[in-house]
């Protein structure tokens, strides 16, 4: 652990709640990448990281700092995305869909000469981006985890707090799916679309 996170923990547990917020201020915008990841909508990946927190907050005094403190916190948040996700598709809060999603690049930045290369690498990241909505929260936190931050599968394990077979397991059954659900999406493209 940082020597001052440990610090700001230490002021904050001792009647210092101004030192939370500092700590707030240094890994909020980490999290909420990864839980915009998780959640797919900016308000709710705001709500979610605001919600984790206030729940690290609340918790902190169990914190035992045998890991990093962003390590659990970050536990905090992805299991808050997940819990919000799962309830998302129990119907207990609708699922918001856009026809542009806030954030999508073009997958190849560099400029092309050939006309509608931009609009169709947009296409094809909106493809992989609502294919990669579909997938059960927990798939989709380890795909992300792994694949988009390129986090280690130990890493990974201690956040999500199961085995690392599990997670080979769960990331193997998550990219056939995602393959799957990309594969009958391209089939499903009338023809005048493909490129």
């Amino acid at each position: 652990m940082r020597p001052d996170d440990q610090s700001l923990i230490a002021e904050c547990l001792g009647g210092n709640p101004a030192a939370f917020g500092t700590l707030v201020a240094r890994y909020q915008d980490r999290l909420y990448n990864t839980v915009y990841r998780l959640v797919d909508n900016p308000d709710d990946a705001a709500d979610v990281v605001q919600e984790s927190f206030l729940n690290a907050y609340l918790s902190l005094r169990s914190f035992k700092g045998d890991a990093q403190f962003f390590t659990w916190l970050y536990r905090i948040a992805v299991n808050a995305a997940i819990t919000y996700r799962r309830r998302q598709r129990s119907g207990m809060k609708p699922i918001k869909t856009s026809d542009s999603a806030p954030g999508i690049e073009p997958l190849d930045a560099t400029p092309s000469n050939r006309p509608g290369h931009g609009l169709e690498a947009a296409e094809d990241e909106k493809r992989i981006h609502e294919a990669l909505q579909r997938l059960s929260p927990e798939h989709r936190a380890v795909l992300v985890m792994k694949d988009m931050e390129d986090m280690k599968y130990e890493d990974i394990a201690v956040l999500l707090d199961v085995p690392v077979g599990t997670i080979r397991s769960r990331l193997h059954r998550a990219r056939l799916e995602f393959k799957d659900m990309l594969e009958s999406d391209e089939k499903k493209t009338p023809p005048e679309k493909k490129s």
